[in-house]
């Protein structure tokens, strides 16, 4: 377990330890103890891309594939840092596609959002931060391509995407900080376990129904109209993920 420097100093004070913050905080660089949180940023935005407007205010969001959102995150393991992205459906809350990969650029964001697409038809809007990697001609003209309205957050309103904020919050505090992994194929594995138990699961705010079953629950309906087939958890995407060029 980790501990910030104020919190040291705070339990110190506790236990009747007189000590000043200043000698607490020397102690802290010292043992090389550290508050644990993602330190390598992953939004930058790129000034010659263009910016879409936010499209979700006031939307009521009820049907599956309505809106999907993609955000990424880093991974730390032994040897450094891998990029985790994941494409979700907004309603359900479904993990519908994810991919690891060793550099940050625009590259595996697509191949993510085209499993997803292929497999689980096309949302009304899709939903991302201002990061270049979303912002970048093949990631949007991907989604012009299938008519995709595009939405993206404001600068620094983590609140716009909060859904995939408490999936990568679930993510690192239930499965990587408890299981560091040591190469990005060990980092895979774990991965499609976490993410298949995570989609099967169930979660109060979804009146405790799994992702699986909120999403099917209603796009059963929307096959009928859309003419699209919905493949259960045996061919999903989550079972064989493109890990990119990683070493392993």
């Amino acid at each position: 377990m980790t501990f910030s420097f104020n919190a040291i100093d705070r339990i110190v004070k506790c236990i009747k330890y007189r000590v000043n913050l200043k000698r607490v905080h020397r102690l802290w660089e010292l043992t090389g103890l550290s508050a644990v949180y993602s330190k390598p940023k992953t939004t930058k935005p790129n000034e010659a891309h263009k910016i879409y407007p936010y499209l979700l205010k006031g939307l009521e969001i009820i049907p599956p594939n309505q809106v999907w959102c993609a955000d990424i995150a880093s991974i730390p393991i032994r040897r450094g840092w891998l990029y985790l992205v994941a494409v979700i459906d907004w309603y359900s809350r479904k993990v519908l596609s994810w991919r690891i990969f060793n550099s940050i650029d625009s590259s595996f964001c697509v191949e993510a959002l085209e499993e997803a697409l292929i497999t689980y038809g096309r949302p009304e809007i899709f939903k991302t931060d201002q990061g270049s990697q979303f912002s970048s001609t093949a990631f949007t003209s991907l989604l012009r391509k299938w008519e995709i309205d595009i939405s993206m957050d404001g600068r620094s309103r983590y609140f716009d995407n909060i859904f995939i904020e408490r999936l990568w919050r679930s993510v690192k505090y239930r499965y990587v900080y408890l299981n560091l992994s040591e190469t990005g194929s060990e980092l895979q594995r774990g991965l499609i376990t976490y993410f298949r138990g995570y989609n099967q699961r169930w979660h109060q705010s979804l009146e405790r129904k799994s992702p699986n079953e909120s999403y099917q629950q209603f796009s059963c309906l929307t096959n009928k109209k859309q003419k699209r087939k919905i493949y259960d958890d045996s061919n999903s995407v989550l079972k064989t993920p493109y890990i990119g060029s990683i070493s392993v």
